[in-house]
């Protein structure tokens, strides 16, 4: 079993030609809005704890959303991308969008095509406060519940966190459905069952924070967690975990 690690929401660039667009929105761009702040740094931590492949989005998610399916364009461009010509549109995905999205899927396929399983994590996080209402919540597991691999991967992930008791707060589907539009569930339409489990780990980003004594142990528990699925030779050996 291989492992690859995606962070779709990594940066809040903004590519030269864009900058305009965002003229008096500093502190948009510095804000959640515009990309999952932390989510990059442990992406890449995990990746190297792991011996993963780990790819990281390039530019700011108001932009264009790096996990959302090319047929989306309800939410593919935002309010602000959509004031843009057709032809700035057109450039954003070309030059942006596929491309991060054809290196990952390449590299699942490259693996799935030897019929090589594959744990596709993809690293988000998520604001302590939505809409006024406190998120009490440190990790949130996605996945589709119709997948029995993905369910019984954040069964048993969710065991090893929830170990800490009293330390960490971990649920599954929240704070988002594990079956909505994204770059995984992108990815399930295309690999079946026993090649392809696709988990998105969302992390509350004050759990991030500079300090935080927490993450560290999040990061040791989520390594131990990964490198014990990926010593099973296909998604069949998870109930030996469990």
């Amino acid at each position: 079993m291989k492992c690859i690690i995606s962070c779709e929401h990594a940066s809040n660039k903004v590519p030269r030609q864009y900058i305009h667009v965002f003229a008096g929105k500093e502190k948009v761009l510095a804000s959640h809005q515009a990309y999952d702040p932390g989510a990059a740094a442990i992406a890449r931590r995990l990746a190297g704890r792991v011996q993963a492949s780990v790819y990281l989005g390039s530019v700011t998610r108001l932009l264009i959303d790096l996990n959302r399916s090319p047929a989306n364009r309800k939410t593919l461009y935002t309010p602000y991308s959509r004031k843009l010509q057709h032809g700035d549109r057109k450039l954003l995905f070309s030059k942006y969008y596929l491309p991060y999205r054809e290196i990952v899927e390449r590299e699942i396929n490259r693996f799935t095509a030897k019929v090589t399983p594959v744990l596709h994590i993809s690293v988000h996080s998520f604001s302590p406060v939505k809409g006024g209402r406190v998120r009490k919540v440190d990790i949130g597991l996605l996945y589709d519940p119709a997948r029995r691999n993905e369910k019984m991967i954040c069964a048993y992930l969710a065991s090893l966190l929830q170990e800490e008791k009293g330390i960490l707060r971990v649920r599954r589907n929240y704070p988002y459905q594990g079956k909505t539009d994204g770059f995984t569930s992108f990815m399930r339409k295309k690999l079946p069952v026993k090649l392809y489990a696709g988990i998105e780990i969302e992390i509350n980003q004050t759990l991030l924070s500079p300090g935080n004594k927490k993450k560290r142990k999040v990061e040791q528990l989520l390594e131990e967690g990964i490198k014990n699925i990926l010593k099973q030779p296909d998604f069949s050996g998870l109930v030996k975990i469990l």
